[in-house]
């Protein structure tokens, strides 16, 4: 295992986040810091980064060099984007940076900024069509990509911060300032021709700090059960009701709206009015959230060179590898209860009748299943669903992370306590209890199946039999454990299929 710190030079804020790269080509963020240092403040006057902004950056820099330097960082990749790439004094402020913290800064292009935010994005999302929208201080980024490959991107000179000084003006109401960014910014997508081609099924995703506080406002405004911000499907209808309410409020007010960062405060309003002209633009009616940008797709780059050419495959499944070694699960039992739960549900559909889109469900619980072991064995299938509920899981919805929790929450013995259920009744329904409890039930068997992790069981074939379900297992050793405790599901399988289960 090696570390690396990267570090994010930004116009609004300078962000360190600290990365534990694993063998095999994974990766688990171990820290972060972020400091707000508005380094594109005041540059539309002449171009030049000022002496305070300088110093400020310079201070965050030297913080940042020695939390990494105490944590054992072996290697610091550190990038800056729109404001010193537009900088008149770029050459000497990087200089001083390096000659003052010992770092060597590199600045990237549009193009390298454009494609990096694309590949967080590409290998988190599950969305094979999208336009991504990535709000910055100084720069708004648009990546159109269709079938996992870019097909346009356009990167505008303007973003939260230099928007808000651009149309700083005291004889106008903070509601008459978000109209005239509106207007300003609605003009500049005009002057980009293949806007007009993106098709009316391509999701917009959201991607930068501006899109997180929106989640954040939301999430207490809607009191959303799940402090998950990756993949967060955000209402339009929504967004404006919260548009609205910040917009016409002066900047102390806003720093008291719960969710929203007092840092944030003052260049909010542009970036909702830049979120507010692009849904209208292209008529969105609804945007997921992206928790992963520029600094993941720096990581995924580090951890798999490959990502450099072509994006992961199985989003999902790269996924739930790294978390289960990043759990420290069994990973050959971890593998075998996936094979035997994908078994059963496959020949056992003439009865739970789910469609394939559940298997990701029940792929995500049995590779977790086992994870609340880490915090202690009695009761660790209520601890597998809290671990679940609260990591971060690509390619799945929110639903389908719920859904799965709760199925890995039943993988020992029927656990669903209806106020925990009740929490969630924004994301599923009570008509999903039964998906639960049917898909809670496969994965106990299978996971029983395989009770001494050795691999015994090998397959399963099951005949449905008038009332009852004969399972017939292939074995390679004795499996008697294995055969008595799955049987010790019967009672929940009658229950809920309404089918006796004999095993064999």
């Amino acid at each position: 295992m090696s570390k690396i710190g990267i570090i994010d030079l930004g116009s609004n804020s300078a962000r360190l986040v600290i990365v534990n790269l694993f063998e095999e080509g994974y990766f688990m963020v171990e820290d972060e810091l972020k400091e707000s240092v508005r380094l594109g403040q005041d540059m539309d006057r002449d171009g030049f980064l000022k002496p305070q902004r300088v110093a400020e950056t310079i201070k965050t820099l030297k913080m940042f060099k020695r939390l990494c330097e105490s944590t054992g960082v072996e290697r610091i990749i550190a990038v800056a984007t729109a404001a010193v790439r537009r900088a008149k004094n770029q050459r000497s402020f990087l200089d001083e940076i390096q000659a003052t913290c010992g770092l060597k800064v590199r600045v990237l292009s549009e193009e390298e900024e454009a494609t990096l935010v694309y590949r967080g994005v590409i290998n988190s999302m599950d969305v094979p069509k999208g336009i991504i929208l990535e709000i910055g201080g100084g720069s708004t980024k648009i990546v159109y990509y269709n079938r996992r490959y870019i097909l346009h991107y356009a990167t505008l000179a303007f973003g939260a911060v230099t928007l808000t000084d651009l149309f700083a003006d005291d004889s106008l109401s903070p509601k008459e300032q978000t109209e005239k960014i509106e207007e300003f910014f609605t003009e500049q997508f005009k002057k980009i021709d293949w806007l007009s081609e993106v098709e009316p099924d391509a999701q917009m995703i959201g991607v930068g700090g501006s899109f997180r506080n929106l989640y954040k406002i939301n999430r207490i405004v809607r009191k959303y059960p799940l402090n998950t911000v990756h993949n967060y499907t955000f209402a339009v209808e929504d967004f404006r009701s919260i548009y609205e309410m910040v917009r016409v409020l002066d900047v102390e007010k806003r720093k008291r709206i719960r969710g929203l960062s007092p840092n944030r405060a003052d260049i909010m309003p542009a970036a909702l009015a830049i979120i507010k002209s692009f849904t209208d633009y292209l008529s969105v009616e609804s945007f997921q959230i992206g928790g992963c940008g520029l600094r993941e797709g720096i990581m995924f780059n580090q951890a798999i060179p490959m990502t450099e050419e072509r994006p992961l495959s199985d989003v999902m499944s790269y996924s739930l590898n790294t978390l289960v070694k990043y759990y420290g699960c069994d990973e050959k039992h971890v593998e075998h209860v996936v094979h035997l739960s994908i078994q059963l549900f496959k020949q056992l559909r003439v009865l739970h009748k789910f469609p394939r889109v559940y298997l990701k469900v029940l792929k995500i619980a049995a590779s977790l299943h086992d994870c609340g072991l880490r915090i202690r064995y009695y009761n660790n299938q209520k601890h597998s669903r809290y671990m679940i509920l609260n990591s971060a899981i690509y390619g799945a919805t929110h639903r389908e992370v719920v859904l799965a929790a709760f199925v890995a929450g039943c993988h020992r013995k029927e656990d669903l306590l209806p106020n925990d259920w009740q929490r969630y009744k924004d994301i599923v329904t009570d008509d999903d209890l039964d998906i639960v409890r049917k898909l809670g039930v496969l994965l106990r068997i299978a996971e029983s199946l395989d009770r001494s992790g050795q691999g015994v069981v090998t397959g399963v074939n099951c005949d449905v039999l008038g009332d009852s379900v004969i399972m017939k297992t292939e074995l390679n050793g004795d499996a008697s454990l294995e055969i008595a405790q799955a049987m010790k599901a019967n009672a929940e399988f009658k229950r809920t299929f309404k089918k006796n289960l004999e095993i064999l």
